[in-house]
């Protein structure tokens, strides 16, 4: 549909179908525009919108709900250790290959640094 600009006009729900065929593993976005008479980067474009669009939502509901994630794993709150046991080491690997060392930090510095890597938006590299 055009607009009286003469741009082309596309329909949301349409093209969250579109993107949603896309994001399907072996699906070429360069053939799917082609079929549905759509420019690639048009649809790239649509694409990376949806992504960063859904990591946002991610975001936002991490702080009311733990919510299971690619990038991150769940954090459970441990009992505190009795003094005479060794300190407890805690890491994480990411699916970026990033490795973490928070052994070192205590419990108002672990929550910060987890606050703000929750709000960072999704790699790139990551599959959503």
């Amino acid at each position: 549909m055009s607009g009286y600009d003469g741009r082309c006009r596309y329909d949301n729900d349409a093209k969250r179908e579109l993107v949603d065929a896309c994001l399907r593993p072996g699906v070429s976005v360069a053939r799917m525009a082609l079929q549905h008479g759509i420019n690639a980067n048009l649809l790239r474009t649509w694409i990376g919108k949806y992504q960063r669009n859904r990591c946002d939502m991610e975001g936002s509901q991490a702080a009311v709900a733990v919510a299971p994630s690619t990038a991150f794993v769940p954090v459970v709150e441990l009992k505190k250790p009795a003094a005479k046991l060794s300190p407890v080491r805690i890491g994480a690997r990411l699916p970026n290959g990033v490795s973490l060392d928070l052994s070192e930090l205590c419990l108002d510095e672990m929550s910060s640094i987890l606050h703000i890597l929750s709000t960072l938006p999704c790699s790139g590299s990551t599959r959503g």
